[in-house]
């Protein structure tokens, strides 16, 4: 008996807030109703507010978030920190009419929380609107049913709390982030995980190791599971994606990386075959407009449809706050143009609408009334959305995909499908030199002797964008391409080199030597030797010389342009 009341004692955990001895099992969910109640079971009293002098206990206790160009948003990052979950009967993070919030248990904002307030003063924050809402469960994540839609398998493992190590593989904008967020934000209400965040871009083999070492300790003592999200993890070169390796297989940490590029290239063999990798799609302008839908229903900004002509005279303005308005073709517009990026279109919704607020709020300064409403209209958020850019990166995947798909629509003679494919490319910043040398290739390997001329255009037109450059050369390389896309397609060249570098490969033994009569025989040594004895000079005769001796004479019927490597 005493044995055992030695062994419950031994394993029984204090608590560090009200110093109570609890279960292993059950000390994590005291801690987190501990920490909220401020230790009111005989814990340490919680710190009351500070106030500067002069301001009101209301001013000071306005969160941070909405002190414009004074200070920056703090946001709470979880490394080390336990972060308590929210109990029933517990505020819940809400922000009032004026401004004020209550923390949720993650320190992030829900978007629910931005609910009651003035779409002008959310928009004056100096955080971008992509970040301040995004989306904290899976029913408000739009445009990747395929990938963590309800009937999935990584749905059901993630219902489960049962996650596996990911790579996010998708375009920028898409929900890779976000869905890593969600997945934090689930696992620490249940309090079944940590959730810790480094960036590739700026992180360090010591910090990657100091987490380790961190969810090694949460593992023995609290029996807590660490998720490490890894942003830009293709930025991580192959010996610090090996740091990883040992603790994924084992369990210690569930690695999540996120990453732009194609992983079968820019992430370890070893470590992809431990991660299951989730594809992302771009978002579809469904998709955005869902994303849209729900960004304006959130900041309070009233859409004005073709149908709704005289919605606006229909609304009350509260008190001095002014209406705000946006058509729906103005949404309809960003969700086309921000090529399903998510964050660039969310973020050209809050620039266009803080733009004519404040130009609103530059007239009304000169006049002495009362700003009634404000209506975003399409033409301001194309001035926010300016087009300038297209998706694409000269040294990463959409390179080889934008240039492979130019030379297929070239191969099927599609002309229109060819000039596309060269807009994106040019458009993107591709070199055109570049482009230009592949379409010297392909007037060789897929025209060929089918049209002679091919060749002699795609060398011009290489010349011609070496010496005038972009943009005057743009056309040219149209012109080009319009060229081989019509021009007769023949592959027989292309095919009997193959042959030839097939046979030279598979060549047993010894290469065969060189005919003596096919050598040069510029000396009387060499004459006397045998070498060029029995050749006829063709030129030297009137009519057609019999001498089909100038192969090899194991060789000598071969036929490259019908033979293969089987034969």
């Amino acid at each position: 008996m005493a044995d055992q009341n030695t062994t419950s004692s031994a394993e029984a955990v204090q608590c560090p807030v009200c110093f109570k001895d609890f279960n292993p099992d059950t000390i994590n969910g005291h801690l987190d109703v501990c920490l909220l109640k401020g230790g009111a079971d005989g814990g340490p009293p919680m710190k009351k507010p500070r106030f500067t002098a002069g301001a009101s206990p209301a001013a000071a206790g306005t969160f941070s978030l909405f002190h414009t160009n004074r200070s920056k948003v703090s946001v709470q990052t979880e490394r080390t920190d336990v972060h308590p979950t929210k109990p029933s009967g517990a505020p819940s993070a809400e922000l009032s009419a004026a401004g004020t919030q209550t923390p949720s248990s993650s320190g992030e904002r829900t978007p629910k929380a931005a609910h009651g307030l003035s779409a002008r003063t959310l928009l004056a924050v100096d955080k971008p609107l992509a970040d301040m809402l995004r989306p904290s469960s899976l029913e408000e994540y739009f445009g990747q049913s395929r990938a963590v839609g309800p009937q999935t398998l990584l749905r059901s493992l993630l219902d489960a709390q049962d996650i596996p190590s990911l790579v996010l593989w998708g375009p920028p904008g898409c929900g890779k982030t976000t869905l890593a967020h969600i997945i934090a934000s689930n696992s620490k209400k249940n309090g079944t995980a940590r959730f810790v965040t480094l960036s590739a871009t700026s992180a360090s083999v010591s910090e990657v190791r100091e987490v380790i070492k961190q969810a090694q300790n949460e593992l023995r003592l609290c029996k807590r599971k660490t998720i490490l999200f890894i942003d830009e993890i293709h930025r991580f070169n192959k010996s610090q994606q090996d740091t990883f390796l040992p603790h994924v297989e084992c369990g210690t940490v569930t690695l999540i990386g996120a990453t732009t590029e194609n992983p079968s290239f820019q992430v370890n063999a070893a470590l992809l075959s431990r991660c299951r990798v989730l594809v992302l799609e771009k978002l579809s302008v469904e998709a955005m407009g869902l994303i849209l839908d729900r960004a304006v229903a959130t900041l309070g900004i009233r859409v004005q449809g073709p149908d709704q002509p005289n919605r606006k005279s229909q609304d009350k303005t509260d008190g001095d706050e002014p209406k705000i308005y946006i058509e729906q073709k103005a949404l309809d517009t960003i969700a086309y143009l921000c090529d399903g990026d998510a964050r660039a279109g969310l973020n050209g919704l809050q620039l266009a609408v803080q733009a004519q607020v404040s130009l609103a709020q530059q007239k009304l300064s000169g006049q002495n009334g009362c700003l009634q409403e404000i209506l975003v209209k399409e033409e301001h958020v194309k001035q926010g959305l300016q087009r300038s850019h297209i998706l694409y990166d000269r040294a990463g995947e959409e390179h080889y995909n934008c240039i492979s798909a130019l030379h297929k629509s070239l191969r099927g003679s599609h002309e229109n499908a060819s000039l596309y494919w060269l807009g994106r490319m040019l458009e993107g910043g591709e070199d055109p030199l570049y482009v230009a040398r592949r379409l010297v290739r392909f007037a060789s390997e897929d025209v060929g002797m089918a049209d002679p001329f091919a060749l002699p255009q795609a060398v011009s037109a290489f010349q011609a964008c070496h010496f005038i450059g972009m943009p005057e050369c743009e056309v040219i390389l149209a012109q080009c391409v319009v060229y081989l896309a019509r021009a007769p397609k023949s592959v027989d060249i292309y095919k009997a080199y193959g042959n030839v570098k097939a046979c030279l490969r598979n060549h047993k033994g010894p290469l065969p030597p060189v005919p003596l009569h096919l050598h040069n025989a510029p000396t009387k040594l060499m004459k006397q030797v045998g070498y060029a004895k029995g050749y006829k000079y063709n030129p030297a005769f009137s009519s057609p010389v019999d001498q089909d001796y100038y192969l090899p004479e194991e060789l000598k019927d071969i036929d490259f342009f019908t033979w293969t490597p089987a034969d």
